[in-house]
Formats: structure tokens, sequence, C-alpha cells
């Protein structure tokens, strides 16, 4: 088609799009030579495409055909590899659901890599750019923006089933848990792997960053010895004044610093303690790149080789790729900070679905939690 002809349209080039697609995906379904692939792919069959009737796109076809040698050329191409079908299934859901492992790999390792490269050109954007390329479409409602989130109104309240929960309103009369009662079994896992055999526990310093229900703060002060300083970061109103209703300001040792972490974490006010035992932070709509700034502090904050830190492992999880993937990259990027993680499997699949999650929008679906616990490397 003739881009300069006055008549043309960019619609003029979607139905050949569409059908070099449609064409490219029936004939991996069918089983047909990568070689014969190629030739369709070098006429101009799009890999993004995805056809109308399932939403599958040639990354998803050869899942399906389980080629992993497919998938990896598919990739080298630019084929997507986080795009879902109409049933919300990623190439890399498909691929597990085989239980092939191979392809699943080579499509999880695409996405580790994408996401580092995204990572890397927006801290290189932030840094040499006032107006730094947005990479994904931007959440400005109160369970994806900070600012909005502080500004917003939350409701603790029990529910029919006596789970205590925090929630907050996002739109359109939808709601999220900020914090749910069924977090308590990550959360008793997490003290007791931080906690246990601490050559400081008669005398633990303990920092937390972000308050929500208080579950595992009341862990950690229910502990045989409890922290002799236990610092808490929290910065919604709605909750300071839920933790002075409940007393938290009373608590001996306990200090709660009012603001967001970033307002705290270069100041005397943490530095003061020379360092903590244990550092845990689970903050609410903040996105991956804030929780590597904090990864970042982490060797300053905490006190030595003992000291354990955790976080809420809980970014994509309510996909089992991209989950694995953040999962990944947390763990590259500590390492890089020279902080050695340790993970552990949790089981939290839910005996009743509806009980667990009531009026609330889902956020954690997969039946298997991540738990990590990390440590400074030694220096050798």
């Amino acid at each position: 088609m003739q881009t300069d002809s006055p008549n043309y349209s960019p619609l003029d080039d979607i139905e050949p799009a569409v059908l070099l697609g449609e064409h490219l995906i029936n004939t991996i379904l069918e089983g047909d030579s990568i070689d014969a692939i190629k030739e369709i792919i070098a006429t101009g069959a799009p890999l993004w495409y995805q056809n109308e009737s399932e939403g599958i796109s040639p990354l998803h076809a050869a899942a399906y055909i389980r080629n992993t040698a497919l998938t990896r050329f598919l990739i080298s191409e630019g084929a997507i590899w986080n795009a879902v079908d109409n049933l919300k299934n990623t190439a890399g859901d498909i691929a597990l659901s085989f239980n092939d492992i191979e392809t699943y790999t080579v499509i999880r390792d695409a996405g580790i890599r994408a996401e580092l490269l995204l990572g890397l050109l927006s801290i290189k954007e932030t840094l040499n750019s006032s107006s730094a390329i947005v990479l994904r479409a931007a959440d400005t409602t109160a369970s994806g923006s900070t600012d909005a989130f502080l500004t917003s109104q939350l409701r603790y309240t029990t529910d029919e089933h006596g789970q205590d929960i925090c929630m907050l309103t996002i739109g359109d009369g939808k709601e999220v848990g900020v914090m749910m009662g069924w977090e308590t079994e990550i959360m008793q896992e997490t003290v007791r792997k931080l906690s246990q055999n601490h050559p400081s526990a008669k005398n633990l310093k303990v920092l937390n960053v972000g308050f929500g229900l208080g579950i595992i703060d009341n862990l950690f002060q229910n502990l045989a010895d409890p922290p002799s300083h236990h610092v808490i970061i929290e910065p919604h109103p709605d909750v300071l004044a839920h933790m002075k209703m409940s007393g938290w300001y009373a608590k001996n040792g306990v200090k709660i610093l009012e603001g967001k972490w970033q307002d705290f974490v270069d100041s005397d006010e943490l530095f003061g303690y020379g360092g903590f035992d244990i550092i845990y932070t689970d903050t609410f709509s903040e996105d991956y790149s804030n929780l590597y700034r904090f990864f970042e502090h982490l060797p300053d904050l905490l006190q030595g080789l003992d000291s354990r830190f955790s976080f809420f492992n809980g970014l994509g999880a309510t996909n089992a790729l991209f989950y694995d993937v953040y999962t990944h990259i947390s763990d590259l990027h500590l390492e890089d900070l020279g902080v050695q993680v340790k993970w552990s499997d949790v089981d939290v699949a839910p005996d009743n679905k509806l009980e667990r999650w009531g009026e609330s929008r889902e956020y954690f679906t997969l039946p298997i939690y991540r738990l990590p616990i990390g440590r400074m490397k030694p220096i050798v």
C-alpha cells in the first residue's frame, strides 16, 4: 500500500496484518517447520497479533505445541512474553499447564531480561531527563499512587467470616484490601524465620515499614523477648489514628515515625539506632521501583551479618509467570546489593475463596507464597 496516496488510511494495513497473523498462528498450531514459520514472519506477519476467538498469540501457539526451539526463536524476533489471552493466560502459563518447564523457563527468562532492561532505561531517563519515558500505563488510583492513597479514606472492619480487614475504595464503588487477616499465616512464618535463633534475640532492634492491620508488629511484640527497640514507619493518617486508638503510641520500646519511609531513610531518627537486627517492609500503592530504592538502603540500615531482612513478596501475584519474574528480579537486585536471600514456600491456598476475599479485589491468587529472608553477604 502506498502510504503517500491521498486515499491512504492506516486501516488499510489492518486486514493484511490480521490475515498474516491468523496464518502464522494456524501454521504454528499445525506443527509446520520452523523454516516455514520463518518465511511467514519474513512476509510481515506480526508477532504481536492475537486472534479474536481466543486471544492467543504466536507465542501462545508455540507453547501449546510445546516447541521450545520455536519459542526461543519467536522471542528473539520480538514476540511479547507477557501477552495474555482471553482467559488471562500468558504463554508461560500455557507451558506450565503442560508441565513444559523448558519452554516455560525460556519465556520467564525473557521476561526477566525485558523487565531488567526497562528498569535500567527508567533509571537512566530519570537521571538524565526531567520528562522520563513512561514505560507502563500509570495507575493514578489510590491503589497505585502513593499521593492518592495518602489522601484516601480507609475503613477498618471485620467481615462476616470474622476476618479483620483494612479496606480502601478505589473508584466505581470497588474496594481492595490494604491488608487482610488471611495474611496472618504469611506473617507468622516470616517472623519465625526472621527471629528464630537470632544472636540478638534478647535485645532485638526491629524496623517495620507499613503498619496496615499491625499483624506483623503484633507478632514481633508477642515474641518471648519483645524488641528492645521497635520502629514503625507509617504515613497514612487513618492508619495512624487506628494505631493511637489501639494503644501503639503507648507501648514500651515502640517508636512511630509518621511519614513515608523516604522521609526518614537517611535521617538520624533511623541512623541513631546504629543499625537494625530485623527489617521488614510491606507498603501499599508503591511499585517495584520504590521497593528497589528501599533495597538500596539496606546495607546502611542493617546492623551486621547477623541482621535479617524480608518484605511482602506480592508483586504480580495474580499470575504465576509474573510472580516468578518479579521474584527472580528482586533476588538478582538484592544479590547485586550484597544481600543473599533464602526463599521458602508458604501454602496460602484458600479453603474458601469467597470467605477470603469477600468484596475485595483479589490481589494474591496463587496457591504458594514465596517468602524471602535476606542477610548481608560477608565481604571476601
